[in-house]
């Protein structure tokens, strides 16, 4: 009647414990950002996956020469006999990658577009002013 396991080494019990995240099984959704990014002589081309993610559920934040990616990521499913619902799983997440780019982006010239899955941006390099220097006569 005793349903206690003994364990005599604590490393068994968690052995594989911290090497997952606990309650996603196999078939759970991909939770990482995939990117791409390329430098024009004016701009910086990023093209990011974000597969299966709502458009309103991206943020993308610029902060100088950082730029920062993160989405929600939400997915359901639901299989049904008759009326039944024989097997339901949804999977709730966040996801983010953060870049640091040579130079600072000039967020209004800036554009974005996401389209099957796919993010890109064109992040147009901040122009730099020409300094004004002291004449000396």
């Amino acid at each position: 009647m005793n349903n206690l396991t003994r364990y005599e080494n604590l490393d068994d019990l968690f052995n594989g414990f911290f090497l997952k995240p606990v309650g996603f099984p196999k078939n759970a959704p991909n939770l990482s950002i995939k990117t791409d990014i390329s430098e024009k002589e004016d701009a910086y081309l990023v093209k990011a996956e974000l597969p299966g993610v709502k458009k309103e559920d991206i943020k993308v934040k610029i902060e100088g020469d950082t730029l920062s990616i993160s989405a929600e990521v939400k997915q359901e499913s639901e299989q049904k006999e008759g009326e039944r619902v024989l097997h339901s799983e949804r999977y709730y997440g966040s996801i983010s990658r953060s870049f640091r780019l040579g130079s600072e982006i000039d967020q209004s010239a800036s554009t974005a577009k996401y389209e099957d899955g796919i993010l890109n941006l064109e992040l147009k390099k901040l122009s730099s002013k020409p300094s004004s220097h002291l004449m000396v006569e």
